[in-house]
């Protein structure tokens, strides 16, 4: 008698890998279809970039048509004139540049007035006037204000002297008395070297500008340089004469 043979059934239906292949399939789907939608262009910006271009707007000086979601705030001012074309140009005005220019403006003005009161009184042979970043700056030699290793003012420079405390009390500006001298070596029991020396020309100054014209103690302030801040090398009498000398520093701004 034959066996019987037992018929099996064929499982119908895709592999198992087909269902990871799927997955993966469907997963990569959903990422393109997130970037696609992340990029989608804003047409409203589309079409004022391309004006922009069409305008030939140089950018530089004109602002964005695109609307900045989170603007910043800007301490300049903006100010906006009309062009050929119907568009408005910017202009930025920064108000450290006007205030630079303010300065500016108040420094020549005051070397304008030193150097005519200096032409009107007769004082451009004793006395030169020079702007730098600091203010205005009066340069008298020591040979008209002193004797030789000596501070006291001589007689003969005190009329000058008062036409200086003059100038000075007709502007409010705060000033600065320097001393300086040359690379000689000073020794004396009163002036132990050119510290002491220059600092106590420069202290007689201010101490005659202040009792013959009445002006304030507070807008002064001293300073003895010696021979640290010479304005030539001290190579020859002349130029060692040059660098003796008192220097009187109308500052730009007043305090």
């Amino acid at each position: 008698m034959k066996r019987r043979e037992i018929k099996r059934n064929k499982k119908s239906g895709a592999p198992k890998w087909m269902v990871t292949y799927s997955d993966m399939v469907t997963l990569i789907l959903v990422f393109f279809i997130l970037l696609f939608s992340m990029s989608q262009i804003d047409l409203v910006k589309f079409q004022a970039v391309s004006e922009s271009f069409q305008n030939q707007q140089i950018f530089d000086f004109y602002p964005s048509p695109v609307p900045m979601d989170n603007p910043t705030d800007d301490s300049s001012h903006e100010e906006s004139i009309k062009l050929t074309d119907g568009h408005e140009k910017p202009v930025l005005v920064d108000e450290r540049d006007d205030e630079v220019a303010s300065e500016e403006d108040s420094l020549s003005n005051l070397m304008d007035d030193v150097e005519s009161y200096l032409n009107q009184n007769e004082l451009n042979n004793v006395i030169s006037a020079s702007r730098t970043e600091r203010g205005v700056v009066l340069v008298l030699q020591d040979s008209i204000l002193f004797d030789s290793g000596e501070a006291e003012i001589l007689p003969t420079a005190l009329p000058f002297l008062n036409k200086v405390g003059t100038l000075l009390t007709e502007i409010p500006n705060q000033i600065k008395v320097e001393g300086h001298t040359d690379t000689v070596p000073m020794s004396s029991y009163r002036y132990p070297s050119n510290w002491e020396l220059s600092g106590a020309r420069a202290s007689s100054v201010v101490r005659h500008l202040v009792n013959e014209n009445n002006i304030s103690e507070e807008r002064f302030s001293i300073a003895g340089y010696g021979d640290t801040r010479p304005v030539v090398s001290n190579d020859s009498d002349q130029n060692r004469s040059k660098n003796r000398r008192v220097e009187i520093v109308i500052l730009e701004v007043p305090e």
